[in-house]
């Protein structure tokens, strides 16, 4: 995919209960933060239609698991589910279980061959169709919908945030992706770009505020990307005004941004995310490797040296951004020398933090069509390993620096290791612990700095 940056590593969230109706789905949800937004879409749709979630997979009437298909690895761990999911549906022959998302649409016929337990497969664009295909499902026959679409945005369904921990939240606001990198399979499984409505964005914006929601994420597969034209009146908007739009909904939101694609990320939105304090002030800027000769073979459509130039731009109009990055590692034909580029690009840049691969291929992408995988995978496995020890010892660093510092952090919940700590982010996406005293989630409290990790500040309210 281009940019595939959402939640790097595969996420398993358990649902929680959601009041619908006496039937129950079970949904469980792989890959990235599109496919989170993806899965409430799909609540919200059957809640609608008499179905409750639930978080007993025993009780399930329907099971959905939404897929990843990024990575090979990513495909394996779901099939391993569906195993699990087979020797449930043994027990209860009633039970409909169903593949939706990115393998959905890639693998359907597969799927429907090899894994004979599954009923239904449903594509990201065919979720409106779900209600439909559960009662094809019930008969005993196999309900499939991978049909792509230019138009759909589900600009006029309400998500319900039925994961979420009632301060931040996720917005849709395009779907799709044309830039065809040659390792990515995106453009493939959701289709080309579309820009969904500016309006019904802001209104749900409008809506998580009212509900208490005090910091939302806008999503798209390249946000930098987001265009939408109202063909009757001329009105455009481009990414950097509907930052700008969204900012204004209230000023103790706090809007972020995933995914941008270098390439088409303006001085435009970087100068918007300056005007205004609760933009924050975090750029994830995928540069997937530091050669330039591999990345014209990853048909990325920009030089290392370019790539470098935007990474200067951006800490000039916004000096206190933290930047984060995606590498691949092992690329066809990648060369000792390229891997020595990449880490020369980790240590100019000083990413604060990095989402490291190998390279895996996925077929029928222009790069399995037309190159040879010919890095061996003790190489990719040893470059890899290089990489993450240089990004780990870059993020310490760049934590070390902020010790002494004082962030306004918002409260997101309590800390994994003690119940007498709490957790938030900065501005910077950056996570903080510091003790519970009398805080509480959704709080905005000012944090000073006094250690760091690799990945996480430890500080005290001031």
């Amino acid at each position: 995919m281009t940019d595939y940056i959402k939640t790097k590593k595969i996420n398993n969230i358990s649902p929680t209960i959601k009041s619908g109706g006496n039937k129950k789905l079970y949904i469980e949800t792989y890959g990235c933060q599109m496919n989170v937004a993806d899965s409430e879409l799909v609540v919200s749709i059957l809640a609608d239609n008499g179905f409750s979630t639930t978080d007993d997979i025993n009780s399930a009437d329907i099971i959905f698991i939404n897929t990843c298909s990024i990575r090979d690895n990513a495909e394996q761990r779901i099939r391993g589910r569906l195993q699990i999911f087979k020797k449930i549906k043994k027990t209860k022959p009633y039970l409909i279980i169903g593949v939706i998302g990115c393998m959905a649409e890639r693998l359907k016929n597969k799927l429907l061959e090899q894994e004979k337990l599954i009923d239904i497969i449903v594509g990201p664009d065919a979720y409106r169709d779900l209600p439909n295909l559960i009662k094809i499902a019930k008969t005993g026959q196999k309900a499939v919908n991978v049909l792509l679409s230019r138009e759909e945005t589900y600009a006029d369904i309400s998500p319900v945030r039925y994961s979420s921990n009632g301060i931040t939240a996720f917005i849709s606001i395009m779907r799709g992706c044309d830039n065809m990198c040659s390792y990515c399979v995106v453009p493939f499984t959701r289709g080309r770009e579309r820009s969904r409505n500016p309006e019904s964005i802001i209104e749900e914006a409008k809506d998580l505020v009212k509900n208490g929601y005090k910091d939302v994420t806008l999503l798209g597969q390249n946000v930098d990307k987001y265009n939408w034209e109202d063909t009757k009146t001329g009105k455009k908007v481009n990414f950097a005004k509907l930052l700008e739009l969204t900012a204004k909904v209230s000023p103790s939101l706090r809007v972020r941004f995933s995914t941008s694609y270098p390439q088409d990320m303006t001085d435009e939105v970087l100068y918007t995310m300056a005007k205004y304090k609760n933009i924050c002030k975090h750029i994830h800027f995928p540069a997937q490797s530091g050669s330039s000769r591999i990345l014209e073979k990853m048909k990325r459509g920009y030089t290392a040296e370019w790539y470098k130039n935007r990474i200067l731009k951006i800490k000039e109009i916004l000096p206190d951004c933290a930047i984060t990055t995606d590498i691949i590692s092992g690329f066809c034909s990648e060369t000792e020398d390229d891997h020595k580029q990449t880490l020369s690009l980790l240590e100019f840049a000083q990413f604060d933090l990095g989402f490291m691969f190998k390279y895996s291929e996925r077929p029928n992408t222009y790069a399995a069509r037309n190159f040879k995988d010919d890095v061996p995978e003790e190489i990719k496995s040893r470059r890899l390993t290089e990489i993450i020890n240089l990004q780990n010892k870059i993020s310490k660093s760049v934590k070390q620096k902020d010790i002494g510092k004082t962030f306004e952090v918002l409260i997101e919940g309590t800390s994994k290791k003690s119940t007498e700590e709490l957790f938030g982010r900065t501005s910077q996406n950056k996570v903080v612990v510091f003790p519970k005293k009398n805080y509480k989630k959704g709080d905005y409290v000012n944090v000073k700095i006094t250690d760091a990790s690799s990945a996480t500040l430890i500080g005290v309210t001031i």
